[in-house]
């Protein structure tokens, strides 16, 4: 959720100083200088501060290094590109699985490479797809991101029945839990599915909690709040 003043991330008090300091951007993982710092060590600089949410996410999980996607995916939702709902999460759940899958494998030549066609592949999938087609982006997401890693195409045998298995599971666990819509709860529960099934079938332990507290309630007004999961009841006080 993105903090109306103070630091972008978390809302803290931003600090002045006379000489500039070598930070890190929470975002792109590059350093620039500023006089400007949030006590709590975050730092956006304004050219990652006014990207398009696509550019944003990949530039974001291209230089990440970490193993945990939804941390990467709540990182992401609290910076303003990434509204409350929208096509935008279509692209961030791959991306932020495939950026923890390779970092894992120290492997970042492919996973620039592997985000540059997700991207592509998740602006195939319309805006209001869940209702309008009966097949949420967030779950389609999970499909393009292991039919990445495998290399899968029509013609494959077993990778495709894994990707469609993958697919199907995170759409029934979107499905059981009804609507109305929300991108965020969907970005959840695609992301415990993706990461369950690539350790059972795939034998690779991803980074995860899945201890969820959602902190974008506030946010969506279509919030059906203590009736859902990951709603933490200090959001509604």
């Amino acid at each position: 959720m993105e903090h109306m003043s103070g630091c972008l991330i978390c809302g803290a008090e931003l600090t002045h100083h006379e000489d500039a300091r070598q930070l890190e951007c929470c975002y792109c993982g590059r350093l620039f200088e500023s006089r400007i710092i949030c006590e709590a060590g975050h730092y956006i600089p304004d050219v990652c501060h006014s990207l398009p949410a696509n550019d944003l996410i990949k530039q974001y999980c291209g230089g990440s290094e970490s193993a945990n996607p939804l941390k990467m995916a709540l990182d992401l939702m609290k910076h303003p590109a990434v509204k409350m709902h929208g096509p935008e999460h279509h692209f961030l759940v791959p991306a932020v699985l495939l950026s923890a899958y390779y970092n894992m494998q120290g492997n970042a030549d492919v996973k620039l490479h592997k985000l540059a066609e997700a991207e592509k592949r998740a602006m195939q999938i319309l805006g209001g797809f869940g209702g309008f087609y009966g097949n949420c982006g967030a779950a389609v997401g999970t499909g393009i991101f292991l039919s990445l890693i495998t290399d899968t195409t029509p013609l494959s045998v077993e990778t495709w029945r894994l990707c469609n298995m993958l697919t199907s599971q995170s759409l029934m666990a979107i499905a059981l839990e009804g609507g109305p819509r929300c991108c965020k709860r969907n970005t959840y529960l695609a992301l415990t599915e993706a990461t369950m099934f690539i350790k059972e079938h795939m034998g690779v332990s991803l980074d995860f909690d899945s201890r969820i507290e959602c902190a974008f309630t506030d946010l969506n007004k279509e919030c059906l709040k203590d009736k859902r999961p990951f709603f933490a009841v200090e959001n509604d006080q």
